[in-house]
């Protein structure tokens, strides 16, 4: 949906809702549920949920989410539901942009070097380097490959 203020200035693209700790609720439920305590900031091992507007995101910038459920098991009001029982816990999955090194013409393996479950693979192709894909069955869309990336290449969508 296009805010009044993007319709006023010609913006016609649909902003996407922010990315929420893992296993949270749909954005509006979440929105209902969370009252902003902020108890999952402080125990994420990787420091990657920060409060924006005084709810919690995730900044793959800042690094990866190991998927531990430290924040599912700090939040005690419902916006974070985990039963643990090895689900993924959300669709996003890594996408390689055309401005990726490797797609232009130059070695780079950084965001397959970050990969735990190699679900970034390198195709060979003539006369250049090997080109980067990404494997959606095999990506968990934990961002381990967002921030390595020396040209910012690389978003969760």
């Amino acid at each position: 949906m296009v805010s009044r203020r993007q319709f006023m200035r010609g913006d016609f693209k649909a902003r996407r809702p922010p990315q929420r700790p893992p296993w949270a609720l749909a954005e509006e439920s979440f929105i209902d549920a969370c009252t902003r305590c902020g108890a999952c900031v402080p125990v994420c091992p990787t420091r990657i949920i920060v409060v924006v507007r005084g709810y919690p995101e995730v900044d793959f910038k800042r690094g990866e989410c190991t998927l531990c459920g430290a924040c599912t098991d700090a939040c005690k009001d419902g916006a974070l539901p985990h039963s643990h029982t090895g689900t993924l816990p959300w669709t996003i999955k890594a996408q390689i942009a055309e401005s990726c090194l490797a797609r232009r013409g130059v070695e780079c393996r950084i965001c397959g070097d970050h990969c735990a479950v190699a679900a970034i693979r390198f195709s060979p192709r003539l006369g250049g380097p090997p080109t980067a894909e990404v494997d959606p069955d095999s990506c968990t869309g934990c961002g381990a490959c967002v921030a390595p990336c020396p040209v910012t290449a690389i978003s969760l969508v």
